[in-house]
């Protein structure tokens, strides 16, 4: 399976500015597998420690952080040398061990020489509660489900997947079927790498399914076991809730459906709580739209979105025949999917700030918003071939952006300034917007 991320990683380890790399993301998104392919591919030797319940590691890390003396245990405990050109250190679930994570800092000011990567699914919960190391001694990188063009690859139509980054678009539009076939077996699949793979080998939906309930399973678990004890039913309620706050015509994030009466204090925490896990996106609304789009964020209107498109549909309850049946899918809860799925992908696209944007009055709603740090980039969703976009028309005579871009079933067109993208493509949108 390919995983793009693993350009990043080169990027990384010829990097003269070479810091610890910490890998951030949602549970079974890939991330030690990810970091092992990596290490197999470019080290003469890995060694894999995995954290958890780990009492050795525990005890190695607690004394002192001195870097010699860590270098030495963790070779005791690999039962080999660890040559700092020629070793990945790869530490998992490393939150476990916190000083584990604190010693990063000298292992980037008194031992730089050695290549380390670090990762754990309830990574992003520990760094934000205020883990001892100071930010700038580490590199980061967020791992998600795979992107569709990924998804592409994994089933076999690694050419399609090249087509696309080629923006041959009289080419593409002669495959649009084949695309369109494949969006609509993302949509029930997603990205979630054990689920892709199962799909790839066996093309079983029930199968899937399947993976997706033990996945959904996991994260209900994790719940459990990591949140704040007090916090645990209003994540729970959160999290159950977006599948019906999504099928909205207005999506906005409304604490009532979570629970009547509920305000936001009440649920403020359980949303960061699910953000800093990787497994919701939260994206703000913006009332204007100059660089940087962050001056101008609401941080009180919001949409939020989870990690994948596929555990959204097995959270619905969205079925095989409702896929198979043709157009179905894209009229039955279509907003909903569609708009997570452009989300999923324009969230794996490197620096690109993401928001939606309403007037003061709220009679002008663009689904998305992105900041390029070039140019702002106003993203219309549409799940089928209706092009009517007054909201698109108003926000345009007002703001007069460079591009925008409507993003629907229909094939690329470009008029004045307004581009017509399909939404297999939607991830070339930056490439798209440079053209």
């Amino acid at each position: 399976m390919y995983r793009t991320a693993i350009e990043n990683l080169y990027k990384w380890k010829k990097s003269k500015r070479r810091k610890p790399l910490i890998i951030e993301g949602a549970r079974q998104v890939g991330k030690t597998w990810l970091m092992k392919e990596f290490g197999a591919q470019a080290y003469t030797d890995v060694i894999y420690i995995n954290f958890d319940s780990n009492s050795v590691m525990s005890e190695l890390f607690a004394p002192d952080l001195d870097t010699s003396r860590l270098i030495t245990g963790l070779e005791l405990y690999a039962g080999r040398k660890i040559l700092p050109e020629t070793t990945l250190l790869i530490f998992d679930e490393v939150q476990e061990v916190p000083r584990a994570l604190t010693s990063l800092k000298y292992f980037y000011e008194n031992a730089p020489q050695y290549h380390i990567i670090c990762a754990g699914s309830l990574l992003g919960i520990a760094l934000h509660e205020g883990t001892s190391f100071p930010v700038g001694k580490v590199d980061f990188l967020k791992l998600y489900p795979l992107s569709f063009r990924e998804f592409l690859m994994a089933i076999g139509s690694k050419r399609f997947a090249e087509l696309l980054d080629s923006q041959n678009y009289p080419v593409i539009t002669s495959f649009r079927q084949t695309y369109i076939d494949a969006l609509k077996h993302y949509y029930f699949v997603g990205g979630m790498p054990e689920a892709v793979q199962s799909f790839a080998e066996e093309k079983d939906f029930n199968e899937v399914r399947l993976i997706q309930s033990r996945i959904l399973q996991a994260y209900e678990q994790d719940f459990s076991k990591h949140a704040p004890h007090e916090i645990v039913p209003k994540i729970r309620m959160v999290w159950n809730s977006i599948p019906s706050q999504l099928a909205k015509e207005n999506k906005k994030f409304v604490y009532g459906l979570v629970r009547e009466g509920g305000r936001a204090k009440e649920y403020e925490t359980a949303i960061m709580w699910l953000c800093d896990c990787g497994l919701i996106h939260k994206v703000s609304r913006v009332n204007a739209a100059g660089i940087p789009l962050k001056a101008y964020e609401d941080l009180k209107a919001f949409k939020l979105f989870i990690v994948d498109v596929g555990l959204l549909g097995c959270m619905a309850g969205l079925s095989q025949r409702t896929l198979l049946s043709g157009k179905e899918l894209f009229t039955e809860f279509k907003g909903a999917l569609t708009e997570q799925y452009v989300c999923q992908q324009l969230k794996t696209i490197p620096d690109l700030g993401l928001y939606y944007y309403t007037n003061s009055r709220g009679a002008c709603e663009i689904d998305f918003i992105v900041d390029t740090g070039e140019q702002i980039i106003p993203v219309e969703v549409k799940a089928e071939v209706n092009l009517k976009a007054k909201s698109l028309k108003t926000y345009r005579d007002k703001y007069s952006p460079e591009i925008s871009i409507r993003t629907s079933m229909t094939d690329f067109k470009r008029e004045d300034g307004l581009i017509n993208l399909p939404l297999y493509a939607i991830e070339t949108i930056k490439m798209t917007g440079n053209n």
